[in-house]
């Protein structure tokens, strides 16, 4: 009896080990994937719908420049450089190896040709040529980029060089590629470079015209594909970290050390085709929707409209989106004064009461606090009325 009972809760431990995993994946599991690693993640509420090997550390090749093209966009975004501010190219960002622009030692680009280079063509002297525009030089825009990766959550990342080239330490994970993945998807503007299939950029003291084609073929050939980034070493492999968006639904999927350029264009639509086929993506609410209107005591004006911080979306399985719930969670008035951005209530999203999200409400606009004068004002218009 006593051997019966050890082994009914072996299985029970092995049981709770095990299933979560497989919930996590559920029909996933019936796919064979053979690269070493996959992922595949809803971009817009971050959950992981499959995973194999998520978190070992292998090296990325060019998937690497999905972080130099980050932090070139946060640049634009903070209003630090433009698209049209002129890169002086150095000796050594023109000397890089393997897939380059062969641009020249003095040669001045524009950040938005380069930018072309490395989106497009996957073009090693133009990564460098912008980490060292950017840093000033190459070594402080690789402690940028680790910085970055750290307040991404990339806990099992070690950059090495900006452009993937071989290096010992130079690593990175399905998991973490996933995260920058889907930050650098909220830039708008990358995406008229991770989509175009062809362009031509001029380089040289010749003006020799180069002819750009994607690196990442399932934007000429996937619906909806809109990015992200190549890579191939005969260390790592092949690796794709590939985007896709149809309708409201956004899904990534990651590929490290496929065994063949199509393993990983293949298997990469097989995850992409399981996420559009089982998932939907419901918007709770939108970055600066107006919540609603709560009142204001001892204020300038006696209302004050609220907006939503972020975007708030519930990932579901198609026909259970009636199932989303979303709660307002307002006070009936505040005081003033209130800033611009200050922090005022939630929106809370749930699924079968149980919480999935929740973004904060925040005040549209500052309003001071009423002086007397004002007060006395709005009390004489209140007689008169």
């Amino acid at each position: 009896m006593i051997k019966k009972i050890s082994v009914f809760l072996c299985l029970l431990m092995m049981f709770a080990v095990f299933s979560p995993a497989y919930a996590a994946n559920e029909e996933a599991e019936l796919f064979e994937i053979n690269s070493k690693s996959a992922l595949l993640m809803d971009a817009g509420t971050g959950t992981i719908l499959y995973e194999k090997n998520i978190n070992e550390k292998l090296p990325p090749a060019s998937v690497t420049k999905i972080m130099t093209m980050l932090l070139v966009m946060e640049a634009i975004d903070s209003n630090k450089i433009t698209l049209n501010n002129e890169v002086a190219v150095s000796e050594r960002a023109s000397s890089m190896g393997g897939t380059q622009l062969y641009l020249e030692p003095g040669e001045v680009k524009t950040v938005e040709e380069l930018m072309k280079g490395v989106a497009i063509r996957s073009a090693n002297d133009a990564t460098v040529a912008l980490g060292e525009y950017l840093a000033g030089t190459e070594e402080l825009f690789i402690k940028q980029m680790n910085d970055r990766a750290k307040e991404l959550g990339m806990e099992n990342t070690t950059f090495i060089n900006t452009n993937g080239l071989p290096a010992e330490g130079h690593v990175t994970t399905a998991h973490d590629i996933a995260l920058m993945s889907r930050e650098l998807l909220k830039h708008k503007d990358i995406h008229k470079w991770l989509t175009t299939w062809m362009d031509t950029v001029v380089v040289g003291k010749r003006k020799s015209p180069q002819s750009l084609v994607n690196t990442n073929k399932l934007i000429n050939t996937y619906e909806g594909a809109n990015g992200i980034k190549t890579g191939y070493t005969s260390e790592a492999l092949h690796c794709l970290s590939a985007s896709a968006t149809r309708g409201n639904n956004t899904f990534i999927a990651v590929i490290m050390a496929a065994p063949s350029s199509k393993d990983r264009f293949d298997e990469a639509t097989k995850l992409l085709d399981y996420g559009f086929a089982n998932y939907n993506t419901i918007e709770v609410t939108k970055k600066d929707q107006i919540i609603g209107t709560i009142n204001l005591n001892k204020g300038k004006k006696e209302t004050l409209e609220v907006v939503a911080k972020e975007d708030l979306k519930a990932l579901v399985k198609k026909g259970e989106e009636s199932k989303v719930n979303k709660q307002v969670v307002l006070p009936e008035s505040i005081y003033a004064p209130v800033l611009k951005g200050e922090k005022i209530g939630e929106v809370v999203a749930t699924v079968n009461g149980k919480e999935i999200g929740r973004v904060d409400i925040i005040s549209k606009e500052n309003v001071e606090k009423a002086s007397i004068i004002d007060i006395l004002k709005k009390m004489f218009n209140n007689l008169i009325i």
